[in-house]
């Protein structure tokens, strides 16, 4: 609901063909993200989840500025859902705080427009 109500307010105040701009820009950013998320998924690699992290938020940023504004709300999201679910694992031992950061790192990274492949694991297929 927060993602749709931002969409929303972001539309009325650019107003007019930019609004129509950034919206298309958030959509195909958020398809970047999902792209990136189903090729992590697929390719099940120890130690690339970081790759994915900065290659979703890089392609997404890489639309303009609706794309950056989805792979952050997004990146932002996932990392708190995910803080939630550790919590209710591991109960308040800190577990996943740093991978969590590392997370964090690894996107602010790809949105930042720099190489996702600094995060690219040796031996990952290249398909990816």
């Amino acid at each position: 609901m927060k993602l749709f109500a931002g969409l929303l307010f972001c539309s009325l105040v650019l107003g007019g063909s930019s609004q129509f701009s950034f919206l298309s820009e958030a959509y195909e950013g958020a398809r970047d993200m999902w792209r990136a998320y189903s090729d992590m998924r697929e390719a099940n690699y120890i130690g690339a989840d970081k790759y994915f992290h900065a290659r979703g938020n890089y392609d997404a940023a890489q639309r303009g500025p609706g794309g950056e504004w989805a792979a952050r709300m997004i990146s932002n999201l996932r990392e708190q859902s995910q803080r939630v679910t550790d919590f209710f694992k591991y109960g308040d031992s800190g577990h996943g705080v740093e991978d969590s950061r590392q997370d964090q790192e690894a996107n602010e990274w790809g949105r930042s427009g720099k190489d996702p492949n600094h995060f690219r694991p040796a031996g990952l297929p290249d398909k990816y």
